[in-house]
């Protein structure tokens, strides 16, 4: 049987394994995946003029704002004004 296709994103295209990817891809692939509705979202981060650094620290507290509804990270922007200053 073959094994199952890994689905698809703007940051992951299955071409290379997904533990390769950077940390910050692994992270919006991920949210995307479970939350399509989230894409816009994810694409204000991740396109959006930080650092690595700073993208990987504005993703990753959009990502656990989600299981928060009352966390001001569940809103890009304050994520993204925040890791500006990594």
């Amino acid at each position: 049987m073959a094994a199952a296709k890994q689905p698809v994103s703007k940051w992951f295209d299955g071409s290379t394994p997904l533990e390769e990817l950077d940390e910050d891809r692994q992270i919006a692939h991920q949210i995307v995946i479970d939350r399509g509705d989230l894409a816009s979202s994810v694409n204000r981060v991740m396109d959006s003029e930080l650092s690595d650094a700073g993208r990987l620290q504005a993703i990753t507290a959009f990502s656990n704002a989600l299981s928060d509804p009352g966390d001001p990270n569940r809103d890009p922007r304050v994520c993204i004004a925040a890791a500006e200053k990594v």
